[in-house]
């Protein structure tokens, strides 16, 4: 399979299971159906590490397919963190006191 092939071939594929089907990855459907964007997204980041113009890169590609399905064989969304959404940072408690919402209070009555 050329290179030009794999990059094709990549770009037509529109599901999780495309893609575990094109690579050949037995998986489980429960396991797909749970995490299937975050699989994609994983793979997807790894992806971006390989060269596809390497004559091995379909092989690399299946293995990093591997990878990322078998991530969430073991782990979970919440665990693996791979969306922005999940790397937040926990909100820091704000504490504001009464005289300063009194006073904001005051400054738009007086505006208005």
């Amino acid at each position: 399979m050329s290179d030009d092939t794999l990059d094709l071939a990549l770009d037509e594929l529109t599901s999780a299971e495309d893609f575990l089907n094109y690579f050949g990855i037995d998986y489980d459907p429960a396991v797909v159906q749970v995490n299937r964007l975050h699989i994609l997204q994983r793979f997807h980041d790894l992806l971006a590490g390989l060269d596809l113009q390497h004559p091995e890169s379909m092989t690399q590609a299946a293995a990093l397919l591997n990878d990322a399905y078998n991530t969430f064989v073991h782990s979970n969304a919440q665990n693996e963190k791979v969306f922005r959404v999940f790397q937040r940072q926990t909100p820091q408690p704000v504490q504001v006191s009464l005289t300063t919402l009194m006073e904001s209070r005051s400054d738009a009555t007086a505006k208005i």
